[in-house]
């Protein structure tokens, strides 16, 4: 399977932390900005992941195709998200990781999933993964296992040199928060690990399986490495390409759980996008760019409900 759950499990993985790193021999952890580099960044910001203007009733928002790790210099906006974001009221996530009650739902749909008894192997294979991201091998212990293995997953990104501080939806939402803009969620963050976490034991030990055999192999660190330079690129096509970011063939049951992680959840992202919008206060809408590809391309379900959809960056 490679890492084909690695673009929609990353912004689940925000929601666990920096969580005591130890400093030997460990990736590079993000730190906060200085002032000198928060003025280098502003000066050489350029656009980057892609941007759309969504028009309907004669009022325009703005729908922002996010990655959910980055690099210090992805942090800044560029000239057209700026403007984008001088206009709009109302900023709109995919899950808002702020919202009180966060937590109450992560640990609601980890309780939902299948149960897995780790064998001895497995665990050992988990506590490998611990010490390379320099974690105290309990640090995830009250995860379920595949989000211990998620969670490893996006730590790995860190020696590529991307961190989930840098993501988009990190610097939107401090944006917000400084500019008093009101934070909405498209959906809840139990609806997302329901998507992620299988119900059926021998489906989650097979995606166990799969995450870790793709750590091992280091195909995390260059997924996350292939999925930046396309999102910094704005490439479509080459995201849409699953082959290509796994350079892999794709089997049946991958195909399967990238339409059920990506494909199936953008209906319910554009009707909320189009309850949003018909408020009638102009927003933006930040959801990962990957939705934006596929047979369900969020931004054909978007045209289906009557907006004018043009892409700007």
């Amino acid at each position: 399977m490679r890492n084909k759950l690695l673009p929609w499990a990353l912004g689940m993985a925000l929601l666990l932390g920096p969580a005591l790193l130890r400093a030997q021999d460990c990736p590079p952890v993000a730190q906060a900005p200085t002032a000198d580099q928060i003025e280098q960044g502003q000066r050489a910001a350029r656009d980057r992941g892609a941007l759309w203007r969504l028009r309907k009733d004669g009022r325009q928002s703005y729908l922002f195709g996010t990655a959910h790790v980055g690099r210090l210099a992805w942090a800044f906006p560029g000239p057209k998200l700026q403007q984008a974001l001088a206009e709009v009221e109302v900023l709109a996530l995919e899950v808002d990781l702020s919202a009180p009650g966060t937590q109450a739902e992560l640990a609601q749909a980890q309780a939902e999933a299948a149960r897995l008894t780790l064998s001895a192997q497995e665990q050992a294979r988990l506590d490998r993964q611990a010490d390379r991201v320099c974690l105290p091998r309990q640090a995830l212990a009250g995860l379920h296992p595949v989000m211990q293995a998620v969670t490893y997953t996006v730590m790995a990104g860190r020696r590529a040199g991307l961190d989930p501080a840098y993501g988009q939806e990190a610097m939107l939402l401090a944006w917000a928060k400084a500019t008093g803009r009101p934070v909405v969620a498209l959906e809840s963050v139990g609806l997302q690990m329901r998507a992620l976490l299988p119900r059926e034991p021998g489906a989650a030990r097979r995606l166990l399986q799969f995450s870790l055999a793709s750590l091992e192999k280091g195909d995390a660190e260059r997924s996350l490495e292939r999925l930046g330079q396309a999102w910094a690129e704005g490439d479509l096509r080459r995201l849409a390409d699953l082959a290509t970011l796994c350079e892999c063939q794709p089997a049946a049951e991958e195909l399967a759980l990238h339409r059920r992680l990506n494909d199936a959840r953008n209906p319910h992202l554009a009707e909320r996008i189009a309850a949003e919008h018909a408020k009638g206060r102009p927003l933006l809408a930040a959801v990962g760019l990957l939705h934006m590809t596929g047979p369900q391309a969020l931004t054909d379900l978007l045209r289906h409900q009557g907006f004018d959809v043009e892409r700007l960056q």
